[in-house]
This record gives C-alpha cells, sequence and structure tokens, in this order.
C-alpha cells in the first residue's frame, strides 16, 4: 500500500462539532482550502493508496519520520505566493528540504492585483525560488493556478511550470454540470453572495450586497474566514477584521439578525446547501467553485489576480469587481453568465490535469480507482454538523451546548496548568541540587566555568585595536 501524505487541515472523514473546529481551526482559516484539499484527497485515493492528512503541521523535525512512513507529500495550495504568507513558506522550504521522497505542488498561485502587476511580490522573491527549487529537486514540474503565476515563475528562470488550475474543480473528475433553471432571475429567487473582507471594506462589494439584500428576500451572505465562523457561533467581534460592521458576519449587520449569513466547516454541507440555490455570486473564488461544484449557476466578481486567473483558465463566468457598477442587479449577473466553455472544456482540461499527476508518479481514483465511488459513499453516510449560523438564540439549549464546551476547556487548561506548574517545580530542585553539587567542586572547576564564560570577550577586549588597511576603508 502506498501512503501520500497530503498538507490539509483535516481528513475529510473527520466529523469535528463546531467549537472544536473553530478552536483547532481545521479550515486553516478559510474554509475554501477544505474544498481543495477534500478533493485532492478523493482524486489521489486508490486501491493501492491510502492519503493521510498533516493536518497544516509544518514540523521540519519530522522529516525523517514522513521519509520513513510515506511515499510522496503532496502539497495543494492557493495563493501561497504573498507577503503574508511568507514565512509559512520558508518553513515549508525548510522541510521540504529534508526529505527525501517526491514532492508534488497541486495549483499553487501568485497573489496580486487585478492588473497582474508583480512588484509587491519583488521582495520576496528569494523565498519563492527557493521553494520552487527545492520543490524542483523533488518532483517533475510544479502545478500552478493559471496564466499570471506561470509567467511569474517562468520569468524567474523556472520553465518546469504546468497550468493545472485548482484540483477542486475536479472534484467529480471531468464531469462537470451547470445549468440555468429558469432565463431569468426572479425576485424570489434563493441567491447566495460571498466576498472577502477586502473586497467588501476596499473594492465597494458591499454596496452591492447591501442593494441585493434590499431586493431579494431569499438571498444569503456565505462567509469563510475563521473570523467570519467565531462571529456567527460565538459573537467574537474582538479582531481587526470581526470589527468591519459592513460585512454582514458582524451582529449589527442585518443579514445577522434575520438570520441569512452562514459559513460552512465541511464542503460536504456547503454543497448540500448550495444546491437548493438558483445563483451564487461575489468575489470568493472557492465560494463559487463551491457552488458550480453543486451544481448552481456562479459568477466571479474578480478582485485580484488570485481569482481572475482561475477564472479565465477554467473560463468561468466572471469580470472585474472594479468594473462593477455599485447598484449592479444579481439578475444582470445571471443573464449575461454563460457557462457553454466552462463545461463544455472541462474535460480537456482535466486531461491536463490527470497527465500532471502521472507524469508527477501519482495515480489518480478516476484512471486507477473506482471514480470516487466509494469516497463519495462514506462522506454522505457522515454526520457533519449543519453551516454555522448567527447566535440569535437565548434558550438554555443553545447557552448550555456553548457553555458546556467552555467548561470543558476550562477544566483542560486547569489540568495543564497542574501539570507544568509540577514540571516547574521539579526543574527548578534539580538546577538547586545541580549547583549544590558544582559548589561542593573543586576551585579549578569554578574558574574554568567562569573562564568560559568571560574569557572568549575579555580576550577580544585586551586586543589591541587594529587600523583598517586604505584597501578595505569604507567596505561594509
Amino acid at each position: 500500500m502506498r501512503r501520500i501524505l497530503l498538507r490539509s487541515g483535516k481528513n475529510p472523514f473527520d466529523v469535528v462539532p463546531v467549537e472544536e473546529a473553530l478552536h483547532r481551526d481545521v479550515i486553516a482559516t478559510n474554509s475554501g482550502n477544505l474544498i481543495f484539499s477534500d478533493a485532492a484527497h478523493k482524486i489521489l485515493t486508490t486501491p493501492d493508496t491510502e492519503v493521510v492528512s498533516n493536518g497544516m503541521r509544518t514540523e521540519v523535525a519530522a522529516a525523517g519520520q514522513i521519509n520513513d512512513e510515506y511515499d510522496a507529500f503532496v502539497v495543494p495550495l492557493a495563493n501561497a505566493f504573498r507577503p503574508s504568507f511568507e514565512p509559512a513558506l520558508k518553513r515549508l522550504t525548510r522541510l521540504i528540504g529534508k526529505l527525501k521522497i517526491p514532492v508534488v505542488v497541486l495549483g499553487v498561485g501568485a497573489q496580486t492585483g487585478i492588473t497582474y502587476d508583480p512588484a509587491r511580490l519583488k521582495a520576496m522573491e528569494p523565498t519563492v525560488r527557493a521553494f520552487c527549487s527545492a520543490v524542483l529537486d523533488h518532483s517533475a514540474s510544479i502545478g500552478v493556478r493559471g496564466e499570471f503565476t506561470e509567467k511569474y515563475l517562468n520569468d524567474m528562470g523556472f520553465k518546469d511550470v504546468e497550468v493545472i488550475g485548482c484540483p477542486s474543480m475536479f472534484l467529480h473528475g471531468d464531469t462537470l454540470t451547470v445549468e440555468k433553471r429558469a432565463a431569468t432571475l426572479a425576485p424570489d429567487a434563493r441567491v447566495a453572495v460571498n466576498g472577502s473582507h477586502t473586497a467588501m471594506h476596499g473594492g465597494g462589494l458591499h454596496k452591492i450586497v447591501s442593494r441585493a439584500h434590499a431586493r431579494y428576500p431569499n438571498l444569503r451572505y456565505i462567509g469563510q474566514n475563521l473570523t467570519d465562523a467565531k462571529q456567527l457561533h460565538w459573537r467574537d467581534v474582538d479582531s481587526p477584521a470581526g470589527r468591519i460592521t459592513l460585512m454582514p458576519t458582524h451582529p449589527d449587520h442585518p443579514m445577522y439578525r434575520e438570520d441569512k449569513v452562514r459559513v460552512y466547516i465541511d464542503p460536504q454541507t456547503w454543497f448540500d446547501d448550495l444546491r437548493d440555490f438558483d445563483y451564487s455570486f461575489g468575489s470568493r473564488i472557492h465560494g463559487n467553485i463551491a457552488a458550480l461544484l453543486a451544481g448552481t449557476p456562479a459568477t466571479v466578481l474578480a478582485f485580484d489576480s488570485r481569482t481572475l486567473e482561475l477564472c479565465r483558465y477554467f473560463e468561468i463566468p466572471h469580470q472585474r469587481l472594479d468594473e462593477t457598477a455599485p447598484d449592479t442587479d444579481p439578475a444582470e449577473l445571471y443573464e449575461k453568465a454563460d457557462f457553454g466553455a466552462l463545461t463544455g472544456n472541462h474535460r480537456d482540461r482535466f486531461d491536463r490535469f490527470t497527465a500532471f499527476l502521472d507524469k508527477n508518479g501519482l495515480q489518480n481514483t478516476f484512471t486507477h480507482g473506482d471514480g470516487g465511488k466509494a469516497f463519495d459513499e462514506k462522506i454522505r453516510a457522515l454526520p457533519f454538523p449543519p453551516g454555522v449560523r448567527p447566535w440569535l438564540d437565548s434558550d438554555p439549549a443553545s447557552l448550555a451546548t456553548r457553555l458546556n464546551w467552555m467548561y470543558g476547556r476550562v477544566s483542560e487548561l486547569t489540568a495543564d496548568n497542574t501539570r507544568l506548574k509540577r514540571e516547574l517545580t521539579r526543574a527548578r530542585s534539580g538546577a538547586k541540587a545541580a549547583g549544590a553539587a558544582a559548589g561542593s567542586g573543586s576551585k579549578t572547576s569554578v574558574y574554568r566555568r567562569a573562564r568560559r564564560v568571560v574569557g572568549g570577550p575579555l580576550r577580544r577586549a585586551l586586543q589591541p585595536v587594529r587600523q583598517p588597511s586604505q584597501k578595505g576603508r569604507g567596505a561594509v
């Protein structure tokens, strides 16, 4: 049995209660991550291959264990080439550098503005170079999300780069069916809308959402961030993002008070709910991919390079957010949306994706397995919690669930604190004993210990000052 270690927040079959999911951050700050990591898990699972989630842990010290226990490390990534992700990218590079097994990157992307100007990425170019070099030491090529990332890496000299999009779009293999249920979007249509904090606050998307809220009584906002989920479940606004009152996930927003907001911590419940909607739109790429995978028409309002290049590659209906009027009616977007190219060219893109897997020594369930049938059956049988919704209830049952979880956490922290205090006491006792034993030793041993501490600095201080040569003066 071949074993693959997959970078992902959790195993797709792990049913995690909402409180625990938020505490552990199994969505890795954004629930869209689970859509492409779950898809990768399904795609790579074959009768001869077991896929194991690493829980998003990047422990360089675990490299030896990974080499011993796994045959490959597969890394699905989204917009990893961005300044805020640079520390994590460096840790990942250090880990990859110590691995002796194949390492395959699925769909990494560079994030910049809508105009594809890479200037903001210049400072982190050495980090990106180190990462790509480490990966290519372990694989035949790097899979990227789209045209911008391909050119970005090509311009740095990396030619073993293939545009494969995002594995999320191949959750159903070479089949993708998206059809409009009606020619126009009726006033009573069920419409889902999504948007990042940046697009809502800085891109003006909140104006479009506000007008849609007034026009469509069945509008629902679907958030994706951990802060969104904490606002809904705990009414927690103690963060910069949490204090943006323009977000429908904020307790002061009318959509929150009307129970018209959700965040999903499992892709399956996300798909199930969106399947009953007539349309989805907004700036979130995976929020709209979730709709497409559920068979629901969607339009992306592209706000940056990461959304735009995926839309162009997969031919997802889209338009730039900065070119979308604040009073735009979702019905206008719905009417313009054409899904012919998206679905008609899907098989070619799937073939390109599986060819990339083949080149990098990875089997897939659609060619080498049951097409994901067993995976889907197991997923459908699991009791995943429903989408997180606004905390509007004050009944004892609602309060009891939350308070019981908090009481359990306090008990765990108390036990941990007691254990740490005992360990600290033992450590202090051991230090005192060691000091007493050292004090009973010879004067020479004390002198030598002191010399080790101060000898070097003292010798350097006593050395005569050397005048710099004329030749070397000014060199830094």
